[in-house]
């Protein structure tokens, strides 16, 4: 349990800047919360206040949310889909809870930081983080747009929407006339 001590101290810390993120985990008080990320585990009871106490991963969980280590990044960028890729075992209404609670909850890297560096120091340093961050998205789309591109046009791996389409089309009007042809065979057959 020593192990899991930090963590559940952080995700105190964030869940009390948070403080509305609070009242809403105290309705579930008593229960236990399993996180499965391959190839760590770690649980957590909910207390009354709302904040976590670490709990051994041997104890009986309530919810266990399965998170492949693929999605931590995903989860940290807040892509959307990710979210629905999080699978989980138990109690779906504290699963929809924590998966809410991680979609809407943002930590204050500034207020931190201001502890340390001091107020002016911490707005920059946060300023440039957040501006790293969207240089990252903006570009893994372009990288994602342009790949997509290549492999559509340049070096057609990929088929365009309009070719599935069209193929699909394709396929069912060769269906229907074989259908027809398989009459028109047994109609032969059985004169």
């Amino acid at each position: 349990m020593m192990l899991f001590l930090p963590t559940s101290a952080a995700l105190n810390h964030l869940l009390t800047q948070n403080s509305w993120a609070l009242r809403r985990l105290a309705h579930f008080a008593g229960m236990t919360v399993r996180f499965d990320i391959t190839p760590f585990s770690f649980a957590y009871t909910i207390l009354a206040d709302g904040s976590v106490l670490a709990t051994s991963v041997s104890a009986s969980a309530d919810t266990t949310c399965v998170i492949a280590p693929t999605l931590l990044p995903r989860l940290a960028l807040r892509d959307e889909a990710a979210y629905a890729e999080i699978r989980h075992e138990g109690d779906s209404a504290l699963f929809s809870e924590i998966v809410a609670l991680i979609r809407e909850m943002r930590w204050d890297m500034a207020e931190d930081l201001s502890n340390v560096t001091g107020d002016i120091a911490a707005e920059r340093i946060t300023q440039a983080v957040h501006n790293t961050q969207q240089q990252l998205r903006d570009a893994a789309m372009n990288f994602s747009q342009a790949a997509a591109e290549y492999w559509t046009e340049e070096r057609p791996l990929l088929a365009k929407p309009q070719h599935i389409t069209k193929f699909k089309q394709q396929v069912e009007s060769l269906r229907d006339e074989l259908e027809q042809l398989s009459r028109r065979i047994d109609r032969l057959i059985t004169k």
